[in-house]
């Protein structure tokens, strides 16, 4: 059996991640992935109450910060690594940067996708080098086969997250932030596995005054939460920020993050759906829900960053096109600027028409409308209509609704889940 070569394991005795393993990081990157810029917010601070630097990651070849990580291990190999090749087991960010600048290289990767990975990331993957091998139907499968074919063909695992090489990498992000804007006092961090935080809050420590971080998680998957905070949570759903929906949080991260974040939030999905809308709306800029996590957090939980100078990274900013598009409409809706309003109406001539003309009176554009005689519960001679429509604000479909209803019409809204 072929031997079996690492990078730097979680558990050896240099650890924790030093500032000197940062700038080193920096040192060997530099020129090979993006110096992304750090800009000030001024909507967003308005918006937040906090003062709001946004550090835009989602501007890297790969449109996320995970080159950096990559690209440190990458360059740590021996020539006898490089030649054998690395693999990894990802269907996400780091899969991209692996491939991307192993190829740019010379250095063959292997990255293992469960089966059920969405073909666009698999494509996204191959294009810019990677060779994909499919295997499991969930990650932990395709994480275990991965470590197999490490041994089998004498690879080096290169890990996501768990890595002092690859956080080493992700904590330029923070050097190059706190450089650009010295005045950030706070860092808000999303965390999955834990790579970019303990990175990011081996920089920010070493400052003077050390900078504050705050991490951040889904609600959905709080694993670093529970963990630091000693409690047993459930993991799992459909959250919008797949990118940090870590169930098992890395081993050395989570020794890092004990010693240097300050503190965790858990934000919940409408958090997450409005930060990646008013990132898209006000910076006009594409953001997944991990790299929006940041933002989402601070909207969250206004009290806790009011008049700090707040320092956010968009860390990612691969979304599907199609969720992208259910997001903004989904904003829409809950700031009443898209409603579906639900009306019981005879079923005779003129009765439609009657109706139109008060959402023309009131300015409210139709978008559909939708007739409905069969499936109800009201008499052969009634029908429910259900209009979409849009509106300047929520104000305007309240007044809506109340001219409708002084008509005698029967009127609900149909709620978001």
């Amino acid at each position: 059996m072929n031997e079996t070569t690492t990078l730097r394991p979680a558990d050896s005795a240099d650890l924790p991640l030093t500032i000197d393993d940062v700038r080193a990081a920096a040192a060997c990157i530099e020129g090979a992935v993006v110096h992304t810029p750090t800009m000030h917010s001024i909507t967003l601070s308005r918006i937040t109450g906090a003062e709001i630097w946004l550090k835009f990651e989602n501007l890297q070849f790969t449109a996320a910060y995970k080159e950096r990580g990559a690209l440190n291990a990458l360059l740590l190999l021996t020539e006898e690594q490089r030649a054998r090749g690395v693999i990894a087991a990802s269907a996400g960010n780091h899969s991209q940067g692996l491939s991307y600048h192993g190829t740019r290289l010379g250095v063959p990767v292997t990255i293992v996708m469960p089966r059920t990975t969405p073909s666009v990331k698999i494509m996204q993957t191959e294009s810019v080098g990677g060779h994909v091998v499919l295997e499991g139907e969930t990650f932990d499968e395709a994480y275990a086969h991965a470590r197999k074919l490490e041994r089998e063909l004498g690879l080096t695992f290169v890990h996501p997250f768990d890595d002092p090489n690859v956080a080493a990498g992700a904590g330029t992000v923070a050097l190059e932030m706190l450089e650009d804007a010295p005045e950030i006092d706070c860092l808000v961090v999303p965390i999955g596995g834990g790579g970019l935080i303990s990175g990011m809050s081996t920089v920010a420590k070493d400052r003077q005054p050390p900078v504050e971080v705050v991490g951040v998680q889904a609600a959905l998957f709080p694993s670093m939460y529970a963990r630091i905070n000693g409690r047993t949570m459930d993991c799992g759903g459909d959250t919008l920020a797949e990118g940090i929906a870590v169930k098992a949080p890395g081993e050395f991260t989570s020794r890092v993050i004990a010693e240097r974040v300050d503190e965790i939030v858990l934000v919940h999905e409408d958090s997450l759906e409005r930060a990646v809308s008013l990132l898209l709306q006000i910076e006009k800029t594409v953001v997944e829900g991990a790299g929006a996590a940041g933002l989402a957090a601070v909207l969250a939980h206004p009290e806790r960053f009011a008049g700090r100078k707040v320092g956010l990274v968009l860390c990612g900013g691969n979304i599907d096109t199609r969720l992208l598009a259910n997001v903004l409409l989904r904003d829409l809706a809950r700031s009443g600027r898209l409603a579906r309003l639900r009306i019981t109406l005879q079923d005779r001539p003129g009765a439609l028409y009657k109706v139109m003309k008060e959402f023309d009176a009131h300015s409210v554009n139709i978008i559909e409308i939708y007739h409905q005689r069969i499936f109800t519960s009201l008499p052969a001679k009634g029908l429910i209509t259900d209009i979409e429509c849009e509106a300047r604000d929520r104000e305007q479909i309240d007044a809506l609704i109340a001219a409708l209803r002084a008509k005698g019409y029967s009127v609900s809204q149909v709620e978001l889940n």
